[in-house]
């Protein structure tokens, strides 16, 4: 199975037949490609994942990013990835072609990270925070911000970083310390500190532009006094050159997984001679950084689909050539005359692999959706569409963060078991998928935090218009569905948990009602992964549709098996994974408080 890192096929099933992509590409904005271009676009894409980053994945594990000497030292593949990144167009893929990119519908540019990721999750992020960082700079910043530091960026010769996460405040962004003082030139001094910054320096980009939250002196209090900055690692000199802007890196963190995509910890201004540059209007960079923040959060969940999907491939891989054992025969008895069977026959083993293909392709339809969301949100021709699909896009959005790393991190743990003993050994990579993974459900914002954005804010939001928006995209598939003989009864289970959701948050909304919001948010987890399920049965619901219309018509673009594979997968999910609803529903609905903090001691230690 050389290069089999990921599954074309049903990406391509999920881009072309249940999304639609070519209604995209009838949008003005992306009018200038067409459905061969994008083929040939993610062609180039897989050749390239196949070429320079499946080969060194395995080696960026077992020879890790460290801080040596002031520096940070990483596998020396990043210089090419950077380059070709650069080349490629994969920098500037869904970036405005007046700013240099491609324009390409965020869809497809989702389709293209999740080649790489299945490939090589370790060294997507180098390129992808500095898309991101640029995309901000073009967005919010001043023509000279642009000019000045975007075109290298774009060409992979520059890298970019998110600066958040300070020493004492983690990801309370109210309580950051770094502080910007007005030069009297356009220019602040910067001085703080900032951890966990991925990708924030090594040898093989000659720049490095940091997006930086500070506040300025005398700002507001809280997270209305932050603004954002751009503060390179060397700032234009005024004679053509470029000099050294006081941006030390301070370490690297050694990592459970991803060890080969580097986490620093930066120092602004230990010498008094920072200097950054407000992107935008003062007081707004967290509005501003938000929106990297969401874009970064549909790439988290791209990740984490994408590293599902691996270690999917490679169990499903070993479980098809690894014998041992019998089944068991109709009368309870084996055969030990019989030679042993592929372990792929044995009903466990199907079940970790049928929970593995489901997490891993329903994560990748998530992830998708949103991205189409996104670019329908952006792009429509009707503004009342646009807005409909931008809250669409925010209620999504902590799902999108969360079921892929979190579910993710189950399926892969399957995965490892399928392989026994072996999974648990260097030698065979599905250690190294489970470690990787791990750290999805921390980016970016955890899941508690993802859990109170969806329950907190995104459900009640525009007054519940999201949550209804999203029921009558449910409810067409619902329709859609009992017109089959075969998925009637499917249907029927799903719009039976849509009333089950309206009853939790029916009981849920009682205590925001009474003023109780800490005991109204204290199962926000909880809530996350009912919603979340029920979400998910839709997505399979809606793909098993599709394919079931693909046979009736008889259409061969994929095999027969193929279309039959999703509609089983479909029914695996109902069964195993959307009647755990039913449990989730009783403890948000339980009476009981018993995580909120009172009079009484729990942690009790003799």
């Amino acid at each position: 199975m050389a290069n089999k890192f990921v599954d074309l096929a049903t990406l391509k099933f999920i881009l072309n037949d249940v999304l639609d992509l070519n209604s995209l590409l009838e949008l003005d904005r992306f009018s200038d490609h067409d459905s061969e271009s994008i083929d040939m676009f993610l062609s180039s894409v897989f050749d390239f994942s196949a070429k320079e980053l499946y080969p060194c994945f395995r080696e960026m594990d077992e020879n890790p990013a460290h801080f040596k000497d002031g520096i940070i030292e990483v596998h020396p593949q990043v210089k090419t990835i950077m380059e070709q990144s650069g080349e490629l167009g994969l920098i500037s893929s869904f970036i405005s072609a007046e700013h240099g990119g491609l324009q390409l519908p965020l869809l497809v540019h989702t389709a293209a990270g999740f080649i790489q990721e299945c490939a090589n999750n370790h060294a997507v992020g180098y390129a992808g925070l500095t898309q991101g960082a640029a995309e901000l700079i073009l967005e919010f910043g001043a023509q000279e911000l642009k000019d000045t530091y975007t075109p290298k960026m774009l060409e992979g010769k520059w890298g970019g970083t998110m600066c958040l996460t300070e020493p004492d405040a983690g990801s309370s962004l109210s309580d950051l310390t770094t502080s910007a003082k007005p030069n009297g030139d356009g220019s602040y001094a910067i001085k703080g500190q900032k951890i966990f910054i991925s990708g924030g320096d090594h040898p093989y980009a000659s720049n490095f532009v940091h997006l930086l939250l500070a506040r300025i002196e005398g700002a507001p209090s809280g997270t209305k006094g932050i603004s954002l900055f751009v503060v390179p690692k060397f700032r234009p000199d005024g004679k053509g050159d470029y000099e050294s802007n006081d941006v030390i890196t301070g370490g690297d963190y050694q990592k459970l997984g991803q060890k080969g995509y580097c986490t620093t910890h930066l120092v602004f201004g230990e010498n008094d001679n920072c200097q950054g540059w407000v992107v935008g209007a003062e007081n707004m960079g967290l509005k501003y950084m938000f929106k990297m923040m969401n874009g970064a959060r549909i790439a988290v969940g791209r990740g984490g689909a994408s590293i599902a999907t691996a270690a999917y491939l490679a169990s499903l891989e070993y479980a098809q050539e690894r014998p041992q054992g019998r089944r068991v025969s109709d009368h309870g008895k084996k055969n030990a005359n019989e030679k042993p069977t592929l372990i792929i026959n044995h009903p466990d083993v199907r079940r970790m692999l049928l929970l593995q293909k489901c997490v891993s392709e329903g994560s990748l339809y998530l992830v998708a959706l949103a991205s189409k969301y996104y670019d329908l949100s952006i792009a429509h021709s009707d503004e009342a569409e646009r807005e409909k699909y931008h809250l669409l896009l925010e209620l999504l959005t902590p799902i999108v963060k969360t079921y892929p790393a979190e579910m993710g991190s189950e399926s892969v743990s399957n995965g490892l078991q399928v392989l026994g003993g072996y999974g648990f050994c260097s030698e065979f990579v599905l250690q190294q998928y489970y470690r990787d993974i791990r750290i999805f459900s921390i980016y970016e914002g955890t899941t508690g935090i993802q859990s109170m954005d969806l329950l907190g804010r995104k459900v009640t939001m525009a007054n519940g218009q999201a949550l209804q928006h999203l029921s009558g995209e449910v409810m067409q598939t619902i329709s859609k569905a009992l017109d089959i003989s075969e998925l009637k009864s499917y249907a029927d289970k799903l719009a039976l948990n849509l009333q089950t959701t309206q009853k939790v948050l029916g009981h849920l909304s009682g205590f925001a009602q009474n003023g109780e919001y800490e005991r109204y948010l204290a199962d926000a987890n909880m809530f996350m992964e009912f919603f979340s399920k029920i979400v998910m049965a839709w997505l399979w619901l809606d793909m098993a549709v599709v394919a079931k219309h693909a046979l009736i018509k008889g259409d061969k673009t994929y095999s027969e098996e193929f279309y039959e594979a999703k509609i089983h997968a479909m029914k695996f999910y109902f069964k195993y994974e959307l009647t755990k609803t039913l449990s989730l529903s009783k403890i948000l609905m339980d009476e009981d408080s018993l995580t909120i903090v009172d009079e009484k001691e729990v942690f009790v230690v003799k």
